[in-house]
This record gives structure tokens, sequence and C-alpha cells, in this order.
């Protein structure tokens, strides 16, 4: 082999072996090659393997249970009274300010979503909503629309108030089949 096919990374070095005839080498398919080898990578650093967030998570596979109805229902009950005690023990001596709700509307979600998770009911996607919003006599209403299996899907709201500032918290527990 000369200098030139030494300088070719290993893994082409098998294929420049067998492009070379008896009567020389091929150069046209050996630049080719030469050149795919030889190119750089244009693959961010996320994409190659090993080198994945450790909080991406490939969704699990799973078999077929051939369960159509939830063994356990998701206790709306229970879900109220967290959020009773969530929304009255972060809420109860606060004043309104735009910066701080946007941050507590989030805190919220995440104390709610732990509480909630840990009644253990299996099966259920847990959906939260949280709204804060300044008391200063207007009006406003809040709605959502889903679709909804009425004979397992249920939710669970709560309204608290105080002088400055109202909040509303609604869990919705969808059965995941």
């Amino acid at each position: 082999m000369n200098d030139f096919q030494n300088s070719i990374p290993s893994a082409a070095c098998l294929v420049v072996k067998l492009l070379v005839s008896p009567h020389g080498i091929c150069p046209g398919i050996l630049f080719s090659m030469i050149m795919s080898f030889s190119s750089i990578s244009t693959v961010s650093y996320i994409d190659e393997l090993g080198h994945h967030d450790d909080n991406a998570r490939l969704a699990p596979t799973m078999e077929n249970t051939y369960q159509m109805g939830p063994y356990k229902r998701f206790p709306a009950n229970a879900a109220t009274d967290i959020l009773k005690d969530v929304l009255t023990s972060y809420l109860q001596e606060e004043k309104y300010e735009v910066e701080w709700s946007q941050k507590m509307t989030k805190t919220l979600c995440e104390v709610i979503r732990a509480r909630v998770k840990e009644l253990m009911i299996p099966r259920y996607k847990i959906v939260i909503l949280v709204h804060i919003g300044q008391l200063t006599g207007q009006c406003m209403q809040i709605s959502s629309r889903c679709l909804w299996d009425t004979s397992n899907d249920t939710f669970a709201s709560h309204f608290f108030k105080n002088s400055s500032l109202f909040g509303v918290a609604s869990v919705y527990a969808v059965y995941f089949e």
C-alpha cells in the first residue's frame, strides 16, 4: 500500500483493498470513498449515541393488557381535598403580584402533581391547570373542553380567594387504556 492508502481511516482500508484491481486503483470510486470517510459529521452532540439528556426518556413499549376499564377509579374527593389544602396553604397570606403569580402557578402545579401521584392510581393521565388572578371587581369565566369518557374519566376543581387574589386549580384524570 502507498502513503495515500495509509492515510485512510482503518474502517475504509478493507474497502480500499477491495477496490484495488490488478490493473491499479479505480480512481473515481476510491475518491468518492475517501470523501465519504473523511467528511465531517454535522450531527449535533445531543444526537450522538451515549450523549442523551437524562430527562429525555424513550416511551416504553408495553404488552396489551386488554383491560378496558380501571381496576380502581380515580378518587375525585381526595383530589379535591388536595387542591383545598395546597391552595389554602400557599395563597392564604399572599398579595397579588404579576411576577410572583407566574412563578407560583408553576410551583402549585408541581406540588399538586406530586400530591396526586402519591395516590398511586394506575393508568390515569393527570392534567393540572392553575389560574391565579387579581381581585379588582372583574368578572371571569374559566372553561375547558376535551374528549371525555364519562364512565372512566373524572376531574376535581377548587376555587380559593383572599383579599387581593383568587386561585382556581383543576385536576383532570383521563383513563389511559
